[in-house]
């Protein structure tokens, strides 16, 4: 079938050339309109109503024309007639993603970045939500943020996590506590130093984002450690690109196994996004299992793995703070890489409550309070 609608829509067999506003002419499958009608939506729960898997036949427009800034299709086999605005349709002409305002340029940073830190009051948090908003860019931006001001209560971290997401659980439960452990299950619940690492790479998902809130720090030493781990790959990636490759490629197997738990996963070090961008790392030296790979392929891979984890630890990279009592450091656990200096744990008590939340909602959060969004 073809045809030429009103304002010169061409009817072509399985979709339309309809003429934008921008003076293209793009091309659109009938499939894609008729299950995209803005009546496809309920217009409550914004979800998807038509049921296209129940229609007999293939959609086809009887007419097709162009009125008011709208595309109007008059359906074959049905009274119903779809009206989409043509800046909608000028945004999928393409076929390109949908645009994603949470989508923001991540910005790397080197170890003079914690006078630079962005920084957020608990109280303001808590009060207006533009600042969640600005919170939560400057997450998805630089990957940490340093939070201060909560009070030294057991809920102030869990309510703080909740302005962002939900708190998820890890095999540690709902939070853990990160202070010396009569029987410890990790590093961290020790007074050793804890060397440079994301957290949990042994379960599937390792958690997205993390939450460190100071309770008390009042000991010799224990000084955090951060690194951006998005600096230290893309310096990686120009000064070592065949080891680039193949830290990006290999899947590495990770472990935690204890006498109530044994994780397992395998992940690859370094995590690039959809478009191709470097989007973090996955790194826990205490954690990665026994490399179980082709011996031969431990040739390549352990001289690229060393040469990465030596530089995560160049002090060009290297961020070095006290983390005092009233502050909660947030941080992307797929991109930061974070680690502690040993303290003495006879000399005052040093106290760290942590919990976890997903980056997807995170990112939910953003797209919310920075006002867009498909029905808005």
């Amino acid at each position: 079938m073809l045809g030429t609608g009103d304002a010169g829509v061409l009817l072509q067999e399985e979709g339309l050339d309809v003429p934008l506003t921008d003076g293209r002419t793009a091309y659109f499958n009938y499939y894609w309109l008729r299950d995209n009608c803005p009546s496809s939506f309920d217009p409550e729960t914004r979800e998807r109503v038509f049921d296209i898997f129940a229609e007999d036949t293939a959609p086809k427009a009887v007419s097709a024309s162009i009125s008011g800034g709208e595309l109007e299709i008059a359906w074959a086999g049905s009274a119903h007639v779809t009206r989409m605005p043509l800046d909608r349709l000028a945004a999928y002409a393409n076929g390109e993603k949908r645009a994603d305002v949470a989508n923001l340029p991540r910005v790397p940073w080197l170890s003079d970045h914690y006078p630079k830190m962005a920084r957020f009051a608990h109280k303001d948090l808590i009060a207006d939500q533009a600042c969640v908003r600005d919170w939560s860019r400057a997450m998805l931006v630089d990957g940490i943020a340093l939070l201060t001001g909560l009070p030294d209560t057991d809920d102030a971290l869990k309510d703080t996590a909740g302005l962002i997401g939900h708190v998820r659980p890890s095999y540690f439960g709902q939070d853990f506590e990160v202070k010396t452990h009569i029987k410890p299950t990790n590093l961290a619940f020790t007074s050793k130093a804890l060397p440079l690492h994301t957290d949990l790479p042994d379960e599937d998902l390792a958690p997205g984002v993390q939450f460190l809130h100071c309770r008390a720090n009042s000991v010799e030493g224990g000084n955090s450690l951060f690194v951006d781990g998005l600096a230290v790959a893309a310096d990686f990636r120009e000064q070592h690109p065949e080891d680039f490759e193949l830290l990006v490629s290999t899947d590495v197997p990770y472990y935690c196994e204890h006498d109530t738990f044994d994780m397992r996963a395998r992940q690859h070090v370094i995590e690039l996004d959809e478009y191709g961008n470097i989007s973090g790392v996955t790194i826990s030296q205490h954690h990665a299992d026994i490399f179980d790979m082709p011996q031969q392929d431990l040739n390549r891979f352990y001289p690229a793995f060393c040469r990465f984890g030596r530089m995560m630890r160049d002090e060009k990279y290297m961020m070095r703070f006290r983390l005092n009592a009233g502050e909660c450091i947030v941080f992307d656990n797929h991109r930061i890489v974070h680690g502690r200096a040993a303290y003495s744990a006879t000399s005052g008590d040093r106290h760290l409550r942590g919990c976890y939340i997903d980056r997807g909602e995170m990112r939910s959060t953003y797209r919310v309070l920075a006002g867009e969004g498909r029905f808005k």
